[in-house]
């Protein structure tokens, strides 16, 4: 059965940083493509970032280019966001996903397998 549980979301000022994590287990990590989403009140769930099993091949929301990086460590089965000058409208539960695939996508149906997310606040 596969697990992936998301933490390190919290509540921050804007222009502060975070990093989140997803630790992965049930399958092959190594071999599995990786997404952060979110989800603000409101609204429907929104692609940020991806990346294929290799690292070396990564996708950002435009909202988010420049600030927020994703990276993984297969030795560990955990992927991260690192998450720099937040924005109040980076409000949302951010959610981890995989997919049945190496690469990583911006498709949100893409994805087959989904943590229960953790929430991420940035007061102004």
């Amino acid at each position: 059965q596969v697990h992936l549980v998301e933490s390190g979301g919290g509540l921050v000022q804007a222009g502060d940083a975070l990093r989140l994590s997803c630790v992965a287990s049930g399958l092959t990590f190594s071999s599995t493509g990786m997404g952060w989403f979110r989800q603000a009140p409101g609204k429907e769930r929104e692609f940020v970032a991806a990346i294929s099993y290799s690292g070396r091949t990564t996708y950002y929301a435009d909202s988010v280019k420049g600030r927020f990086t994703i990276s993984r460590d297969d030795a560990k089965n955990t992927m991260y966001l690192q998450m720099n000058s937040l924005k109040p409208e980076d409000t949302a539960v951010y959610y981890c996903a995989g997919r049945s695939n190496v690469i990583g996508t911006i498709y949100l149906a893409d994805y087959n397998y989904w943590g229960q997310g953790t929430q991420v606040t940035v007061s102004s």
